[in-house]
């Protein structure tokens, strides 16, 4: 949510391709409005929430309910800040995929309570999407939504001699994680030795990891 003085504009968007480029095209459009439009932006005035993880708690917990009142999944929760602008991130699933309409009733039930409490600082945008592809497995249950689908990973320090793989996710705990390689082979890795792991990206398809994006832009 970015707070300004003027009437609330909407972009839907849906692009078959990785998060990042959803989320670049979305901001040009932002900033190319805001300044068009002259807005000014203005950081809420509420209760001060300055650490990433205190929002991100606060967020889940409001999200959590209104996803869970519709029928869908909060895959995760996200506070971030890019190229100046501060965005708050809800990603959300369910069988069969999310559609755009879906991004949008959760979004517009969240914000009168977002407006309400006001408890985030500085200005921000407000994403309300489906995962996208490429998403980092980071909670336990990433992993249990993942067990049999090709991940992609990247360690801090090799381990036989390679610091990337590609292999099915075959198990998981507190400190580990198992793929099952090409070979048919099993290799444990630390969880402490990874610095990324992810679903392998898969451009043919289409009609299921397309990333559906609702970005509100709203005003005070």
């Amino acid at each position: 949510m970015v707070k300004s003085g003027l009437a609330s504009p909407l972009f839907l968007c849906k692009y078959p391709q990785e998060n990042i480029t959803i989320q670049r095209v979305v901001a040009k459009q932002a900033d190319t409005l805001q300044q068009t439009a002259r807005i000014r932006l203005a950081a809420g005035k509420g209760r001060s929430m300055r650490r990433k993880e205190e929002i991100e708690a606060y967020a889940e917990n409001l999200f959590l309910p209104i996803t869970q009142k519709h029928g869908f999944e909060l895959v995760d929760v996200e506070y971030v800040k890019e190229a100046g602008s501060w965005y708050l991130r809800v990603y959300i699933d369910k069988e069969g995929g999310i559609a755009v309409d879906d991004c949008e009733v959760v979004s517009r039930e969240a914000d009168p309570i977002l407006d309400t409490d006001d408890c985030i600082e500085e200005s921000y945008i407000l994403e309300v999407s489906s995962p996208g592809l490429g998403r980092p497995l980071k909670k336990d249950k990433d992993f249990a939504r993942s067990i049999g689908e090709e991940v992609e990973v990247r360690l801090f320090r090799a381990v036989e001699g390679c610091k990337e793989y590609t292999g099915l996710l075959n198990a998981y705990d507190k400190t580990t994680v198992t793929l099952m390689m090409e070979d048919e082979k099993t290799l444990v890795l630390e969880r402490s030795n990874i610095a990324l792991i992810r679903l392998a990206l898969d451009f043919y398809k289409q009609d299921n990891d397309s990333l559906i994006l609702y970005c509100f832009v709203k005003s005070g």
